[in-house]
């Protein structure tokens, strides 16, 4: 097999340390060399790691993607002189039986030597930047609405059915009927009175849903979880000031890709970040949706196609865009929306889903490389592209409600 790497090192990283193999591919009747060495992971002794590699004339390092564990290194070797590969673990993994942090090593140096793993995408420190900042309030975005959660399923314990009425418990009106609450009122009437605008209309259905158990006990866990919900909140507004700034130099795709339908502010932040606003990287527009996990997967043997489910891609992208194509799902009047509902009749809404944040994506990949905005070819397209079908389709429906259909074309 042909070496593309004479000089190639292989880290297992773990926690507390790293095993390195540095491997001297040798020629003609020369032996090749695979010398392991341990080295601890705490920035001098990575330094220290990175001045080794750089003496022994390494061309190419090979690491494995392990949690976080992987990030001191990857940072401080990326900028030494040689090629640094971050790989995904499923594709290195090695044989089980013969599997030690040594071998495994040894491994990832045979494969980058003869050039047999793919390097993931890490993107420039910026990015990586925002990407901390937008991951770091999707998750205390999640973790705020747990604690909504947590606050309705008190107010079950307490008899309060206050969700079954107000659509927002934390609304302006639900906030004040809950801080009353908490302040030691009881009464459902004044309760109710609490309400603010359209609300108010609702005054007795709120009475009836106020009227409970509420003790101290519900008050002090309710005062709990409104704090929480209020850091969260404090948190999650200092975040996307922060999120704001940091954004700024990819400010002109950012505002490019919301002219996607379904993609506001936040989803625009994350895709931003987590595609790093370079469509150079990806060399087609298929390749950034199979990054994404949102082409279908090919699982071949014999002749027999055994699987066609979608690998699994970013998290964090594919929630943002799951959350968009929704939007656009519940929008009647864009090209997404009908294309949503024309592939939900036959596969179903999930895969209509993934179907849609796949179009999202073509479409984000060719105005990122062109530079043009979205044009919504309307909701209407479908119609439009096979009249004579739309117009069967229509006559079959109305003939099967028992109606006998004549048409006229209007000149």
């Amino acid at each position: 097999m042909e070496v593309v790497h004479v000089r190639c090192a292989g880290l297992d990283i773990s926690k507390k340390d790293a095993k390195v193999c540095v491997r001297v591919a040798g020629a003609g009747r020369r032996k090749t060399v695979e010398t392991v060495t341990t080295w601890g992971a705490t920035a001098h002794r990575v330094l220290a790691l990175r001045d080794h590699l750089v003496a022994e004339r390494v061309t190419c390092a090979v690491l494995e993607a392990t949690g976080d564990y992987w990030k001191p290194f990857y940072y401080l070797l990326e900028d030494a002189g040689f090629e640094v590969l971050l790989v995904n673990a499923r594709h290195v993994k090695n044989l089980p039986g013969r599997k030690t942090d040594v071998s495994d090593a040894t491994w990832l140096a045979q494969l980058g030597a003869h050039g047999l793993v793919r390097g993931s995408f890490v993107p420039p420190e910026p990015i990586r930047h925002l990407r901390d900042l937008t991951r770091a309030r999707t998750a205390i975005t999640r973790e705020r609405g747990r604690e909504v959660q947590r606050m309705e399923k008190l107010l079950e314990d307490a008899g309060i059915k206050l969700s079954s009425v107000a659509c927002d418990i934390l609304g302006v009106s639900g906030r004040a009927m809950l801080e009353a609450l908490i302040a030691g009122q009881r009464d459902p009437a004044m309760l109710a009175d609490l309400a603010k605008r359209r609300l108010r209309s609702k005054i007795p259905a709120l009475t009836e849903a106020l009227t409970g158990r509420f003790t101290d006990h519900h008050a002090f866990l309710a005062r709990v979880h409104l704090d929480l919900i209020d850091r969260h909140t404090t948190a999650i507004e200092a975040l996307t000031a922060r999120i704001e700034v940091v954004v700024e130099p990819f400010q002109g795709f950012r505002d490019l890709i919301r002219t996607i339908p379904g993609i506001g502010p936040i989803t625009a932040d994350i895709i931003v970040a987590e595609t790093g606003a370079d469509m150079t990287r990806f060399p087609t527009a298929g390749h950034l949706a199979s990054w994404a996990g949102t082409c279908p997967g090919s699982n071949e043997s014999a002749g027999r196609v055994k699987s066609t489910r979608t690998r699994p891609g970013n998290p964090y992208l594919q929630g943002a865009l799951g959350a968009a194509a929704m939007a656009c799902a519940q929008n009647p009047g864009t090209y997404l929306g009908a294309r949503y509902r024309r592939i939900a009749s036959r596969r179903g809404p999930q895969k209509a889903n993934v179907a849609i944040q796949h179009s999202m994506l073509v479409a984000i990949w060719h105005m990122g490389t062109t530079g043009a905005f979205y044009i919504d070819p309307g909701g209407d397209y479908f119609n439009q592209l096979h009249p004579d079908r739309a117009k069967g389709r229509a006559v079959h429906q109305l003939e099967a409600l028992g109606y006998q259909v004549t048409l006229d074309r209007v000149s």
